[in-house]
């Protein structure tokens, strides 16, 4: 295995791209085209499921057992929930966010007669009419509402113009690159990821190296509402690693300039073995790392277990502070990321062994501390 270099200006050029395209959950065909078109670019052969979901494939020397790497399209977003007597929108939120992330964005509410703009609002916007109340109002969904740029006073305003229950609502990104490296922007998660996915493959194919067994890059169109890698697997896929951000928070021991390991998430453990594959690899390419524990999170691959593959798993992250608001990570994260992906790329499956769906007792891992077998391709065949 080689650790590769990663073409970072493709990296930042590729994750201004995606974050331009808006795709909350449930609209998010025109992030699918985005990215379609980008592996078409790089000579990556691929389908879409009927929703969406990308399943693409890179030829390894053995087909099996093959490997999947995910990331995910779908960012957190809104619906409109009601057309409102004051001639504002009501918001439902699209995944699992707080509306105090929401208040004072920019949006784009995606109507039949088409694109419309507006400010997500708290009830209670003015210290000029409502005084000391602005600050003591409750944070809710309850207690936010967009006001569109339009001419419009009541709910039959709102309906005359186009709008509908249901239309969706996108975020404004507000992408901010900084000289000292930093990234700022909502929906870096899993924008980012998917940048960074899309620069390791880059590297490996740009390198000529060859990866040992078939891997499937996978892109997925769900996973903030909690079904995203459940649908799209290959069959011959024994490994899954998931894409995601890593939380930068007290009581985390995520890191802002490297790679994050997950060990565990709300779903529970990750494989021990991938995992422990993995932690190798960085440790012998020096890829800067750490690991971490989420415990309010979870990531595309609890739902490929849910659906029933039986499929070892791991989580490998990006530094995200402020997730699923304001986010900031850093050139360095989406680097050590991309590095550890283009390395995993390249290596010999976790165990042979699992190119059977069933196997004996004999020739079954034990969880110890002893590394060699991963990178011994041969070893429990």
């Amino acid at each position: 295995m080689k650790r590769l270099k990663i073409d970072l200006d493709y990296l930042i050029e590729m994750l201004a791209r995606m974050i331009a395209v808006p795709s909350p959950c449930g609209f998010t065909d025109p992030m699918v085209h985005c990215v379609g078109e980008e592996l078409e670019n790089l000579g990556v052969s691929f389908d879409l499921t009927r929703r969406g979901a990308i399943r693409a494939t890179m030829p390894g020397a053995e087909a099996r057992p093959a490997r999947g790497v995910v990331a995910h399209l779908d960012t957190v977003g809104a619906m409109v929930r009601q057309l409102k007597p004051n001639g504002r929108l009501a918001l439902a939120p699209i995944g699992t966010w707080s509306s105090r992330f929401a208040e004072g964005a920019r949006v784009t509410i995606f109507a039949e007669a088409g694109e419309k703009r507006g400010s997500v609002l708290p009830l209670l916007a003015s210290g000029h009419s409502f005084g000391d109340a602005v600050d003591s109002q409750p944070s809710s969904w309850e207690h936010v509402e967009i006001r569109v740029d339009e001419e419009v006073e009541t709910a039959e305003d709102l309906a005359q113009c186009g709008y509908q229950i249901g239309d969706a609502v996108s975020f404004d990104p507000n992408l901010e690159i900084l000289r000292n490296g930093y990234i700022v922007s909502r929906h870096l998660d899993d924008k980012a990821g998917v940048a960074a996915l899309l620069a390791a493959m880059k590297a490996v194919l740009d390198s000529g190296v060859k990866i040992a067994v078939e891997c499937h890059p996978l892109f997925t169109i769900s996973e903030e509402v909690g079904s995203g890698a459940s649908h799209v697997l290959h069959g011959n896929v024994a490994e899954l690693v998931a894409i995601d951000n890593a939380t930068n928070a007290p009581g985390q021991n995520s890191i802002g300039d490297g790679v994050t390991i997950a060990m565990m998430d709300s779903a529970g453990p990750f494989d021990y073995h991938l995992t422990t594959k993995l932690l190798q690899i960085c440790a012998e390419h020096d890829v800067r790392h750490a690991r971490d524990i989420f415990r309010d999170y979870r990531c595309d691959v609890a739902s490929a277990i849910e659906a029933g593959n039986d499929i070892r798993t791991a989580l490998i992250c990006f530094a995200a502070d402020a997730s699923h608001g304001y986010e900031r990570t850093h050139i360095r994260s989406l680097e050590a990321l991309s590095e550890l992906l283009a390395l995993y790329m390249q290596s010999p499956p976790t165990l042979m062994r699992d190119r059977k769906d069933f196997g004996p007792l004999e020739g079954f891992p034990k969880q110890n501390t002893e590394f060699q077998r991963f990178l011994d391709p041969e070893d429990g065949d």
